[in-house]
């Protein structure tokens, strides 16, 4: 490849991610953050302050710019379709938060209207990037797992009732989608599927248990089954005072691995080459009793280090007329998984989930 261009960034919502986006794409070579767009003043102006940006509160204007190259949408889950939409009918490449909206139907026109525009979609699934999640991918990939028979996710996190008395669209199905699956767990079910493979089907209870004002679940558990046999548990709240780890266990015929807190802690393989068989990186110890300072509490405190990569990546696929690596058909899967979850839950009985 040759030398790289130079890309325009609008950051699109101001929310608590946006801290993150806009420090991740100021410090990659090449890419400059020029606009942000808030529906509240205020807000808009603080971080293009931060961003040393041109700030807007009309988003068709701000798409007018010549110099977006790229758009990072971050506002509310329920508007992310619509964001979208209106930024690849004005050309402009998208980047989008997770989930990458809370309908089949609206995230489905998302990845058409890109491809009718000519422009690339990448849905936030930063965690794929993590060296944790790329060592087990390609271990799978070359067989050395085995068969995979069996998975489980643990997102045993905590938000105190605050959290949703202070956002108007948190804790609601019309804006948010869902609960700790769609909004918390979502990343850890995305590295579900990308390693376990396709689901066939999922049986499903979720609870609203532990807040108040809120019709979204703080409890929620699944079993899963895979097309390729294999089964897998999916178990998921915001009720874990104060906040404890999110967990992925896989286990195939041939070997095993952990991811703990986005740090593989577990790695064991049947038939080792020149690696050592167990791989056990120090984790987080809340055995003090005192708050822990990652995302299970606090969701502020994200290190952004992998959303540089994919931020990178969606360069790179730009430039190199490339697919990103997390298009919008795989931000589609973990979607496909969690609704299913919350149809199951809500008529009592199985859901299938149509193919990938």
């Amino acid at each position: 490849m040759g030398m790289r261009r130079e890309f325009g960034f609008a950051i699109v919502g101001t929310g608590l991610i946006s801290t993150t986006h806009y420090e991740q794409i100021s410090s990659i070579e090449g890419a400059k953050v020029v606009a942000i767009y808030s529906r509240k003043e205020e807000k808009a102006k603080s971080l293009a302050e931060k961003a040393g940006a041109d700030w807007y509160t009309d988003y068709q204007e701000m798409l007018k710019r010549k110099d977006i190259d790229i758009v990072s949408i971050i506002t509310p889950s329920g508007t992310h379709a619509d964001m979208a939409i209106k930024a690849a009918r004005a050309g402009k490449h998208v980047i989008v938060e997770k989930p990458m909206d809370i309908s089949l139907e609206k995230a489905q026109q998302m990845i058409d209207v890109c491809r009718e525009h000519h422009v690339k979609l990448s849905v936030i699934s930063q965690h794929r990037f993590d060296s944790s999640a790329v060592k087990i991918k390609a271990d799978i990939n070359s067989g050395r797992f085995g068969k995979m028979v069996l998975g489980q996710v643990t997102v045993n996190w905590y938000r105190p009732q605050s959290y949703y008395d202070t956002s108007k669209w948190r804790g609601l199905w019309e804006m948010n989608g869902g609960g700790v699956l769609i909004n918390q767990a979502i990343h850890s079910i995305d590295l579900f599927q990308y390693f376990m493979g396709e689901v066939e089907s999922v049986y499903a209870h979720t609870a609203v248990l532990a807040h108040e004002r809120i019709e979204v679940e703080d409890v929620a558990v699944a079993t899963v089954k895979f097309k390729n046999g294999g089964l897998g548990t999916i178990v998921g709240t915001t009720a874990a005072y104060p906040g404890l780890s999110a967990r992925l266990e896989i286990i195939g015929t041939n070997g095993t691995a952990v991811i703990e807190n986005d740090q593989l802690i577990k790695h064991y393989l049947r038939n080792p080459t020149n690696e050592t068989e167990a791989v056990n990186l120090a984790g987080v110890n809340n055995e003090d009793g005192g708050e822990p300072a990652h995302a299970s509490v606090n969701p502020a405190a994200l290190d952004g280090a992998s959303h540089r990569l994919q931020f990178i990546d969606m360069m790179n696929a730009i430039q190199e007329d490339r697919e990103p690596l997390v298009n919008g058909e795989e931000g589609l899967k973990p979607l496909k998984i969690i609704l299913a979850i919350y149809e199951s839950a809500r008529t009592g009985q199985p859901k299938q989930i149509e193919s990938f």
